[in-house]
Formats: structure tokens, sequence, C-alpha cells
């Protein structure tokens, strides 16, 4: 199977519709959201192309392909918006013989690693990252809408052969590694 990973989109129509881009002409079976789907968050400025109702059209179209996860700007209004589950606090993936566990980010982190699994994939910080801790992989995917520190749109993907890859969002691979 392949995955295509994102979080932190934030209302962006624009920014999902490059996502999306990507998704279909690279042909995965799943697209795995990992939170802050719908609205921009207090602490953000309003997105380009905010647009919640057309991402709602875009997702609900493709919701039996989804694998969603509650981020903190996530509420019971979006789960009554959109036709697939998105109010878990995680979600576990297996890939080959690896558990891989999914997340916003904001009930568990990179700084307390649930045990048992083999990689840990979130977001929320909007801040890229792919490296390894207590042999575990760990991967931020960042924002596509509001990256921080200057970094580039960024999300992942899963791909057939094993490698979790960090692209931008125009599809540059920024960072891999094998799973």
């Amino acid at each position: 199977m392949k995955y295509l990973i994102v979080s932190d989109i934030h209302g962006s129509l624009p920014r999902l519709e490059k996502v999306l881009s990507f998704y279909e002409s690279g042909s995965y079976d799943m697209l795995v959201l990992l939170g802050d789907i719908l609205n921009y968050g207090p602490r953000n400025g309003v997105p380009e192309g905010l647009d919640g109702m057309g991402i709602v059209g875009r997702l609900n179209a493709m919701a039996d392909r989804i694998v969603a996860v509650r981020g903190n700007c996530d509420s019971e209004v979006d789960q009554m918006l959109l036709t697939f589950p998105c109010l878990a606090d995680y979600a576990i993936l297996v890939a080959g013989e690896k558990k891989i566990f999914l997340t916003h980010g904001h009930l568990f982190s990179a700084d307390s690693l649930p045990f048992g699994y083999d990689v840990f994939i979130s977001g929320h910080t909007h801040l890229w990252s792919l490296g390894s801790k207590d042999g575990r992989i760990v991967c931020n995917t960042g924002s596509v809408t509001f990256p921080k520190e200057g970094r580039v749109p960024t999300f992942a993907t899963l791909d057939e052969d094993g490698f979790l890859r960090v692209r931008s969002l125009e599809g540059e691979t920024l960072d891999m590694c094998h799973i």
C-alpha cells in the first residue's frame, strides 16, 4: 500500500488541491490526515483560499480512502460535515511487519513516545522532521499551510518500497528513511 500523510491543512483548499494532485499522480492508495483539517486556529492568520466546505466536498468524495485523526483545532462540528471518522486521538497502521502510530501531536509527541510501535508520525508543530529516538523512527510531517521558522510547506509519503519521505508541497523529497 502507498500512503500520503498530511497534517495541518487548516482550511486552505488550494494547499489541499496541491496535495491531492500529488496523491492522484502518484497513485496513492490511502490519504492519512493527521488533524487540523478545516479550522485555521486562533493563533494562525487566515490562510490563502480558506474554504472549509470546499475541503469537505473534496475529502468526502474520497472518504473510503482516508484514515484521519483529530487535531487540536478539530471539533465535533467538523465531524458533522465529514463522512469519515476524524475524532480519534490516534490510529495504527501496519506496513509489512512495522507498526506505525499516527497522531496529531498535541496529546502524544516525540517527547513522550508510546510503547510498542516502530514508527511514530505526527504533525502539530508545523516543523517537519525525520529521525530516530529510542530505536524508533520519528517523523513530523510539518504543515502544508502554515509552516514555521521559514520552512517550506510539507507532507510525507510512505511508499511500497518501505521508504518514508518528507516532501515539499511540489513533491520534492527533503529527507527519507527506510522503515
